[in-house]
């Protein structure tokens, strides 16, 4: 964990795992980190001590990506074993786990609302590659997908404040595309083809019209929508 002010530097470690980690969460509320490895295990931290509170192990259970869901005690989990699982962090312990997809999942997003999760599935040649809109808190099952993306996606958010009144996800992919979807009708709204920037492994949102997106080849590209609706979305700088 690292400082920001005063050039103070890394201000606490975590060390457990035996592999690379390959995903993290904090959660402001209970001032928790999550972590989780190629090794199968997740754990969790306390942010102020250091301290290791509770770690699972599951086998097969390749850690992809960490969520925290907004003011609750519960992480939602993606897996090379194709599993999204919830966990519920106070005893650390499964709490659900949705019916393996066909492909590895890579990532995943809980909207600030804590109902929804998205993740992204690997795919090539458009077999697999689609994003899944679930349920958390109803019947806790697949609500739609999304299809368009013609290799992996490796990126997958909730776009803050929507498109308009309408709730959004945006994705990235292999395929050097970034989508955006109506996650009310699961229609395609918006494109942008990053030509050259090889796979994209990475998204960020921030205020209401603008991504942020991290590419193997070229940068951080900034995209922008340039319409109130969200029909138009162009780069407009990259670092």
């Amino acid at each position: 964990m690292w400082g920001f002010q005063g050039g103070s530097g890394v201000v606490q470690g975590f060390s457990g795992h035996d592999l690379v980690v390959t995903g993290l969460a904090v959660s402001p509320v209970f001032q928790q980190l999550c972590t989780g490895s190629r090794d199968n295990t997740v754990c969790t931290w306390d942010l102020e001590t250091g301290d290791c509170l509770h770690r699972a192990s599951i086998s097969r259970n390749l850690v992809t990506h960490l969520c925290w869901v907004p003011g609750e005690p519960y992480i939602v989990q993606t897996s090379e074993d194709k599993t999204i699982r919830i966990w519920d962090s106070r005893e650390l312990r499964v709490a659900h786990a949705f019916p393996a997809k066909q492909h590895i999942q890579t990532s995943c997003d809980v909207s600030s609302d804590g109902r929804y999760c998205v993740s992204g599935s690997t795919g090539s040649g458009g077999e697999g590659c689609e994003a899944t809109l679930w349920d958390l808190r109803q019947v806790k099952c697949r609500v739609r997908e999304f299809w368009g993306h013609s290799q992996t996606t490796a990126s997958c958010i909730f776009l803050p404040g929507g498109l308009g009144a309408s709730p959004a996800i945006a994705t990235s992919s292999h395929d050097c595309t970034v989508r955006v979807w109506s996650q009310d009708s699961g229609a395609c709204v918006a494109t942008a083809c990053l030509e050259g920037a090889g796979a994209l492994p990475s998204l960020a949102a921030f205020e209401s019209s603008s991504l942020l997106c991290a590419s193997s080849n070229s940068g951080i590209h900034l995209l922008k929508f340039s319409s109130a609706k969200g029909t138009d979305l162009q780069e407009v700088a990259k670092f």
